[in-house]
């Protein structure tokens, strides 16, 4: 970085961004977390953006901002507002009632623009702007009652499983929060309702086999001390947390792709990487080449529906 006290200016290719108040504080220390900066988070995604701008690129995000760090205000931004760099990729969206003008992430330069912008966490969508009804990804969200993260970790394994009797490929992700996500990589031949539908019925295959174990009740008064099975994400406008964005709690923790192999690691918690440390894990290429095997859903609905009877 260079430039003076307030601003600091980074050079990335063609580009370069101001960095407001680098040292003003986002995640402030204490007891076990570490404090960092403005220029820490700008400095973490200008070092995992080849990893992470393969997740992004073409996709519709939601920001998640911080301006006065994970102790303050927070607010969702969907709507890019009109100040942001003309280089900055747009998408116009259709809502109800109107359209939404989305962020799109592109390159490193936006990477960090929107850090600047105290975008400290990146929700994107599961499909991308030029075929936008056509999911890519699908989602399950592995939500437990508490902090309970053995929960979380047989809930994979059950759900793992089930996926590999039906044939899909599948991939690990902590979510920087208390659970996993387990990604399903799709060919992008089925809208989101076709997408939904297929995994409300995993999800309740699943949670019909291990009922003490597992619910889809959507309710949280419904669901005991029952790790809750969780397909919302699987629609037009809705979001998940991209692969190696920082998430706004304590110590900067990340949402990291992992391998089915670390799953067994007795080290390893929804937390377990951060700003400091999420980057030597993304250089393992933990998922290999598996989310370019996107897959039609139609064989495994049969294999499903052959399960369920």
């Amino acid at each position: 970085m260079s430039g003076g006290d307030d601003t600091h200016r980074v050079r990335v290719g063609r580009r370069t961004v101001e960095v407001h108040r680098p040292d003003k504080v986002l995640f402030p220390g204490g007891g076990d977390a570490k404090e960092y900066t403005k220029a820490d988070l700008v400095d973490y995604y200008r070092a995992v953006a080849p990893f992470m701008l393969p997740h992004l690129r073409g996709r519709p995000l939601m920001l998640e901002r911080h301006p006065d760090g994970i102790d303050g205000p927070t607010f969702m931004q969907k709507n890019t507002p009109d100040h942001y760099p003309e280089w900055i990729r747009r998408v116009e969206l259709a809502k109800e009632g109107g359209t939404v003008r989305h962020t799109v992430c592109d390159d490193t330069a936006t990477l960090l623009y929107l850090a600047d912008q105290a975008s400290i966490t990146l929700h994107r969508w599961l499909s991308r702007s030029d075929r936008i009804d056509h999911p890519d990804r699908l989602v399950f969200d592995l939500d437990p009652s508490g902090d309970d993260f053995e929960a979380v970790r047989e809930a994979a394994r059950l759900l793992g499983e089930l996926l590999d009797e039906l044939e899909l490929p599948s991939a690990l992700m902590t979510t920087g929060s208390r659970g996993l996500h387990v990604i399903v990589p799709l060919g992008g031949r089925h809208d989101f309702d076709e997408v939904r539908a297929f995994a409300r019925d995993v999800a309740d295959t699943l949670a019909a086999a291990h009922p003490d174990r597992l619910t889809t009740a959507a309710r949280k008064k419904e669901r005991g001390d029952r790790l809750y099975l969780d397909i919302q994400r699987n629609a037009y406008a809705q979001t998940a947390v991209a692969p190696y964005t920082v998430r706004a709690r304590p110590g900067a923790p990340v949402a990291t792709p992992i391998t089915w192999e670390q799953l067994d690691d007795p080290e390893l918690h929804a937390r377990r990487w951060t700003v400091a440390d999420a980057v030597e894990q993304a250089r393992t290429n933990p998922w290999s080449g598996l989310l370019s095997r996107g897959r039609a859903l139609g064989p495994a609905r049969r294999r499903l529906n052959a399960l369920r009877g």
